[in-house]
């Protein structure tokens, strides 16, 4: 059976994007910054940058997405990367959670367009098969999958940086969960806390 594991990055006080986040400045301004962990430094939207995770970082995000088979995204990542030059660049298909269905892109670049939250995971196991199943941004779409009590695992990678602004993680989330550390890894860029849901 599949876990479900959601996973995405902070800055310290919370903050997923900073403010101002849009296609082509999918993390706001400043929030680049959140990930300079996964580009392996400092990166800007203007500047040319290569994906070069290394050290403690790529060994938690290599470990972390092995059994992966299927993941899900809201459709404000998907817009956010540019729909990753319009092909899945993941192993195994990318369920996009969207209102948005007319657009549809071909079957072959990977990705499904799917309107409910439920059926958009449902499809993201059954296509995953006995591997597990990835839940990526946005916030919303990690709180839906809390709130459905279906997320097994989840990790958050906290930057250090504090933003002041932007779209919060926990926004609006009212539920009490229980959570255990499985593991924790840090590097300068991240510090990185796997958690499993205690139910």
């Amino acid at each position: 059976m599949s876990t479900v594991i959601a996973s995405i990055t902070t800055s310290v006080d919370g903050y997923i994007t900073g403010p101002d986040d849009h296609a082509g400045q999918g993390l706001g301004r400043g929030g680049e910054r959140l990930h300079y962990w996964v580009m392996g430094g400092p990166w800007t939207y203007e500047g040319e940058h290569a994906f070069a995770m290394s050290g403690p970082d790529k060994e938690f995000f290599d470990e972390l997405v092995a059994g992966l088979g299927a993941g899900v995204c809201g459709r404000g990542m998907y817009d956010a990367a540019g729909a990753w030059g319009g092909t899945n660049p993941f192993g195994g298909p990318l369920v996009v959670l969207t209102h948005r269905l007319e657009d549809q892109p071909p079957a072959e670049s990977g990705f499904r367009f799917v309107s409910g939250f439920d059926e958009a995971l449902d499809q993201a196991i059954d296509a995953a098969g006995d591997a597990d199943v990835g839940l990526a941004g946005g916030a919303d779409l990690i709180r839906q999958g809390l709130a459905s009590g279906r997320v097994d695992e989840l990790v958050i990678s906290t930057a250090p940086v504090i933003l002041g602004a932007g779209k919060r993680l926990f926004d609006g989330f009212e539920q009490d969960i229980d959570l255990e550390v499985l593991k924790v890894v840090s590097s300068p860029y991240a510090t990185h806390v796997r958690y499993r849901v205690v139910r």
